[in-house]
């Protein structure tokens, strides 16, 4: 598994975390980071999931 995932994975974890806090505390801007770190996160896991198919794909 390619650390681009896994380091996806947290950083979505981390956003979705951000997001509910802001929505909690009425923090628009920390909703906002949070949202934001979600999208890469997801993005940086798409990222290692292209890196694997390719080196599966070479085997």
């Amino acid at each position: 598994m390619d650390k681009n995932r896994i380091e996806g994975a947290v950083r979505q974890v981390k956003g979705s975390v951000k997001e509910a806090a802001g929505k909690i505390s009425g923090n628009r801007q920390l909703e906002v980071e949070g949202k934001s770190d979600k999208l890469a996160g997801e993005a940086q896991s798409a990222l290692g999931k292209a890196k694997d198919s390719v080196k599966d794909a070479l085997r």
